[in-house]
């Protein structure tokens, strides 16, 4: 990456300059070409991800507009600073394939989430759910677990990964997924609810996460409405008896 090695030639012009001119020890020299390596790096770095905070923005009131076809072209814009700082293309790929997925356009966010940012957990969930319904569980599965790995502390991703496993007939390994969630995320109360259900076999309730869950497409407003409804007219009939 271009910051990178334009900090380290200035780092590295730095120390050889003060320990052949200036007689300073190589030790003393070596020290000011870290600071020199740390200034130019920081403010390169500073300068990329303000750019492409910009680009963002932008993209999102294009979103929020309706105009998701010109937010992914504002996105695909900010590539070029791809040469100067590492993860700028992963991160906007991830951001565009997360856009064409929840337009439902699966198989074109599949080949951008497929090169998306580890971190960006939203838009690995998503990848990992395009392995499960490729029929692919294996993938699926790994793909969960880097995400886990890389955002430990999101309840909804340990939420969703248990739910895929239990939506692939792997419940028992579902459970294991919730009580490892619960370690490392701490006392959380959706967690322990749906850890519960799925020791019950019951359904895993998802609704409370409203359209952060939404936007996955695993289930839908509608249903769940129609199932609560019929939930609701179940124990009337109950009563009445």
């Amino acid at each position: 990456m271009l910051n990178l090695v334009i900090s380290l030639l200035i780092g590295t012009a730095v120390t050889i300059a003060l320990n052949i001119f200036a007689g300073l020890s190589l030790i003393y020299a070596s020290m000011a070409g870290v600071v020199a390596f740390t200034i130019p790096f920081f403010l390169i770095t500073r300068f990329v991800m303000k750019k492409i905070g910009e680009l963002m923005t932008v993209a999102q009131r294009d979103i929020q507009a309706g105009r998701t076809e010109k937010a992914i072209k504002t996105l695909e814009s900010g590539y070029r600073y791809s040469n100067w700082q590492f993860y700028t293309k992963s991160q906007i790929d991830a951001q565009i394939g997360m856009i064409l997925y929840i337009k439902q356009d699966f198989s074109k966010a599949f080949d951008f989430l497929q090169k998306g940012f580890v971190r960006h957990w939203v838009a690995m969930g998503m990848l990992a759910i395009c392995y499960m319904k490729k029929q692919k569980p294996a993938k699926m599965t790994e793909t969960f677990e880097k995400a886990v790995a890389a955002s430990k502390k999101e309840p909804l991703l340990w939420n969703l990964y248990a739910f895929c496993l239990d939506k692939v007939g792997e419940r028992e390994k579902a459970i294991s997924v919730m009580e490892k969630g619960l370690k490392k995320v701490g006392a959380n109360e959706n967690l322990q609810v749906n850890l519960e259900a799925l020791r019950e076999g019951r359904r895993m309730k998802m609704m409370v996460y409203g359209d952060m869950w939404y936007q996955f497409h695993l289930e839908k407003p509608g249903a769940l409405i129609k199932q609560q409804t019929k939930a609701i007219q179940g124990r009337r009939k109950i009563v009445r008896r």
